[in-house]
C-alpha cells in the first residue's frame, strides 16, 4: 500500500466516524426536538439525523486535514 493509498484510507476512516458520531448526535438533538414539538415523522427525523451524520463527517475530516497538517 502506498503512503497515498493510506493518506486515502485514513481520511475515510474518520470521515465515517464522524459520520457515526454526527448521526447519533442528530438523532439525539433533532430528533428529540421534534419530537417535543410534536412534529418528527419519519421524514423529519431522517433529516436531522442525515444532516448530522454530514457534518460530523465534514467536521471530522477538517480536523484530521488540520492535524495531518502540523505533522509535516
Amino acid at each position: 500500500m502506498t503512503e497515498e493509498e493510506k493518506d486515502k484510507a485514513k481520511a475515510a476512516a474518520v470521515a465515517s466516524v464522524g459520520a457515526g458520531v454526527g448521526s447519533a448526535g442528530g438523532a439525539t438533538v433533532g430528533v428529540l426536538e421534534l419530537a417535543a414539538r410534536g412534529a418528527a415523522t419519519g421524514l423529519s427525523a431522517g433529516l436531522a439525523i442525515g444532516l448530522g451524520a454530514a457534518a460530523g463527517a465534514g467536521i471530522a475530516y477538517g480536523i484530521y486535514r488540520i492535524f495531518k497538517k502540523r505533522k509535516s
